[in-house]
């Protein structure tokens, strides 16, 4: 499903954020991206869906992924933030999670079936009419997801979803993500969420990818994850 070849992506400072990223994706494959704080996680994240664009080839369901094809490959690829405050711009929650249906030309009833089924989803049906601006992290977290299940995305990324939810929060987002069924890729410091969800873990550390492997095996190699700052 995903096929990555040589990729490198430097930033304006001169910092090298990616380093000859080689990599296969299979679908249905739940895969963890794990490191310390600095690693390359989130660049690498939003090089997938063509939010930045470095040197090397991305390949998605055999779409090159250039300026010709990344409306398609968008499509395919939804990307779901950290903060859901990135991705929640209007005044209701109907009309961000309407916002990617509308935007393909969907036809209005296309439009409220797409958005629908999306709240069921996360469970926030009821939040339809509400102010996204006035929920908690949680709910907002929620709803940022379904912005993205709005499209019916093949491949799910998303960007550290626990971060700064309390236990009852992050119970609820892990539980929401087992149930998806879209292949999942997932930059997260939580190890419990890799323990719970992912069958897969990359290991990222000065932006290349030093260990690539099992996620139960990796989990119970606490030199090695001692090693690269993550226990």
């Amino acid at each position: 499903m995903i096929e990555i070849q040589n990729l490198n992506f430097t930033y304006p400072d001169g910092r090298k954020a990616l380093d000859g990223i080689h990599l296969r994706i299979q679908a249905g494959e739940r895969v963890g991206l794990i490191g310390p704080n600095g690693a390359g996680k989130s660049t690498f994240l939003y090089h997938l869906n063509g939010v930045l664009s470095g040197e090397g080839e991305i390949i998605i369901n055999n779409l090159v992924l250039d300026k010709r094809n990344i409306p398609a490959i968008r499509a395919m690829v939804g990307l779901v933030f950290q903060n859901p405050d990135d991705q929640l711009f209007s005044s209701s929650v109907y009309e961000d999670v309407a916002y990617g249906p509308l935007y393909k030309g969907l036809s209005k009833n296309e439009v409220n079936e797409h958005v629908s089924h999306a709240l069921e989803l996360v469970g926030m049906s009821e939040y339809i009419h509400r102010n996204s601006y006035h929920l908690s992290v949680g709910e907002k977290k929620r709803i940022a997801i379904a912005t993205v299940l709005s499209m019916n995305p093949e491949i799910l990324v998303l960007d550290e979803p626990t971060a700064g939810l309390d236990p009852r929060g992050r119970r609820e987002i892990i539980g929401l993500l087992l149930n998806l069924p879209q292949t999942l890729i997932v930059a997260t410091h939580d190890l419990d969420l890799v323990e719970k969800l992912l069958n897969r873990v990359l290991i990222i550390s000065s932006g290349q990818i030093v260990v690539d492997g099992e996620a139960k095996t990796i989990l119970k190699n606490k030199d090695l994850l001692e090693k690269h700052g993550l226990f």
